[in-house]
């Protein structure tokens, strides 16, 4: 594509980016073209994409097969109104899906995100006690957790002040420790002492990492006790794989890591290989049977116009025949390895923190003159320096996290962990955010 040098400006004129200061935020950079882990600007320059677009890329990018099912599906259907109407897609991919997930899983309801996912997850849990004249509206999640931004998922949400000027609009939600090394007790006994009371309808959660959180992480015993607590006293389970399924934890979905499985399970983000917007939101045949009734009010009324999208549908299936395939799980397992042998490299880093890792997921917490979290300016900082190295890697405050499409070589992953090394060898002379600005820094150590 031939370079066009008013991109940004025409950018800047009409688009609003997401979770974006638009002030006093650096100029957006133009992506044109992408293939496997790398994408390519408008001058040419090379990036690895080492967060997967927002965790949503998960086989490359342009990814020839998933584009030729595209195409396919394009010339044959592009859309039907999914109310009264089907189409072999949406069925096929629910058949092959279903077998997949945690047992007990029965039913698929599509809609388009991972935010709507969850909040359709939550509808049916509430909506699921309502249809049997039970009293159960109480909602139970993670202080530290974010399951996205439409009102009810921000209602379920932590803590977080980017919610400030929502709070008087969402609804009342129990909050109870996440159950981090060390917060496991607080969390059960807290998580007990509201199901006691004999009111909760579910209890909401990212199963073993937190991902907006900084990748916290807790173990699948813990998540088995909780789940356990919730079937004990008739409270259902929620678990948002939006960022955890199809891989990422090492298993096809986080959930199997675990004895015990959840009523709902909410889906997205690799669904489709990170090609087109869909999500899917599963539940167990006991909460569907609540809903099924010759009373039209038991109905679950909630869609949106391109609810079950054929095309949404047909590169789903593309995406499931790749992250089934051999190769993919091997380079699923050399990912798991190539980061837990790189932990072991830099635990013992004078400018470590902490680090942690779950399946192909690492995250590296810097240490900070500053408080840890995700408005720590450290951020701005490393973000830069790592594009100026050719590497996307969005850090979530002080803390930086590889979790890359699984077709990256070993080659790209030998440069983002050269940049890491780099960035902590550095001088924090960042710690007191003493940071020079990045240009000025000797880049020429880190391979490009």
């Amino acid at each position: 594509m031939p370079t066009q040098p008013n991109w940004i400006t025409r950018d800047r004129a009409h688009i609003w980016h997401p979770y974006t200061q638009m002030k006093t935020a650096d100029a957006p950079i133009a992506i044109v073209a992408g293939k496997g882990a790398e994408l390519y600007d408008e001058s040419g320059k090379v990036y690895i994409d080492a967060v997967a677009s927002w965790w949503t890329n998960i086989h490359g990018h342009a990814h020839p097969y998933m584009a030729e099912k595209l195409a396919t599906q394009a010339h044959k259907l592009e859309h039907v109104i999914f109310a009264g109407f089907t189409h072999p897609s949406a069925i096929e991919l629910a058949e092959r899906l279903l077998p997949l997930l945690p047992e007990g899983q029965s039913k698929v309801f599509f809609s388009d995100n991972g935010s709507t996912a969850v909040e359709v997850g939550i509808k049916m849990a509430i909506q699921y006690f309502y249809n049997q004249g039970i009293t159960r509206k109480k909602v139970i999640a993670f202080d530290l957790a974010y399951h996205g931004d439409t009102f009810g998922t921000m209602s379920v949400g932590g803590d977080l002040s980017f919610y400030d000027a929502f709070q008087d609009f969402l609804y009342q939600v129990e909050r109870i420790p996440t159950p981090v090394p060390g917060q496991e007790a607080a969390c059960m006994q807290a998580l007990e002492a509201h199901l006691q009371k004999g009111d909760v309808a579910a209890f909401v959660f990212e199963p073993l990492v937190l991902g907006a959180a900084g990748m916290l992480m807790y173990t699948p015993e813990v998540l088995d006790q909780l789940m356990a607590l919730c079937k004990k006293y008739g409270a259902l389970c929620i678990a948002d794989e939006v960022m955890t399924g199809f891989g990422r934890t090492g298993r096809l979905f986080a959930t199997l890591h675990c004895t015990e499985k959840p009523d709902i399970i909410a889906l997205s983000k690799g669904l489709t290989g990170g090609m087109l917007p869909m999500a899917l939101t599963t539940c167990t045949e006991a909460i569907y049977q609540a809903f099924y009734s010759d009373d039209k009010m038991k109905a679950l009324y909630h869609g949106h116009s391109f609810t079950g999208n054929p095309l949404g549908c047909a590169v789903a299936l593309a995406s499931l025949d790749l992250l089934l395939s051999e190769e993919t799980q091997q380079n699923i397992q050399r990912l798991v390895q190539r980061q837990a042998a790189f932990l072991a490299k830099i635990k013992n880093h004078h400018q470590v923190l902490n680090l942690r890792q779950t399946g192909t997921i690492l995250a590296i917490e810097f240490k900070t003159e500053s408080n840890s979290g995700y408005f720590n300016n450290l951020r701005d900082h490393l973000y830069r320096f790592f594009l100026q190295h050719g590497l996307i890697l969005r850090p979530l405050g002080n803390v930086v996290y590889v979790l890359p499409p699984y077709c990256i070589t070993d080659v790209q992953l030998d440069q983002v962990y050269a940049a890491i090394e780099k960035a902590l060898d550095l001088g924090f002379r960042v710690a007191d955010f003493g940071f020079r600005n990045p240009s000025e820094l000797d880049m020429g150590d880190c391979a490009e």
